[in-house]
């Protein structure tokens, strides 16, 4: 059984999108294993987006993901982190498709180029394992 690790992101909390986001984890069939409302640090931020630090956006990125509580979580299921990265679209909400989590509720760039796209999620098998280890530990 493959495991994931997601994130409901400030704006997907402030916005009141967390039991949407659990549904359609749970009609999709996957487990939940894990769930911790948290507010995340910098230092946590710095080592989750480590080879984003560099890039011109990330003070905007880590401003965002500081912003308020987010959602974090581990889920279970068959090719669950292919499946979740299907579930939650494109990056750019702009670009995502109506179905998905961030076609339908993420918000496009505004002017401040601030991209509220609602969820992360682990991008391969290695880097699930690495973030439910930095988020929730190594037990």
């Amino acid at each position: 059984m493959e495991k994931t690790f997601f994130i409901i992101k400030p704006d997907g909390v402030r916005r009141g999108l967390i039991g949407e986001v659990l549904k359609r984890i749970e009609r999709r069939g996957f487990a939940i294993d894990k769930l911790e409302m948290r507010l995340a640090s910098p230092e946590l931020l710095r080592e989750h987006y480590q080879e984003l630090v560099n890039k011109p956006f990330f003070p905007e990125l880590e401003s965002y993901m500081t912003s308020g509580p987010l959602l974090i979580g581990v889920m279970s299921g068959n090719r669950v982190v292919s499946s979740w990265r299907t579930m939650m679209g494109a990056t750019n909400p702009k670009d995502a498709l109506p179905g998905t989590i961030r076609g339908d509720f993420g918000q496009a760039p505004g002017d401040d180029g601030g991209i509220f796209n609602v969820v992360h999620g682990s991008d391969s098998r290695e880097a699930a394992s690495r973030e439910i280890s930095l988020w929730f530990g190594k037990d």
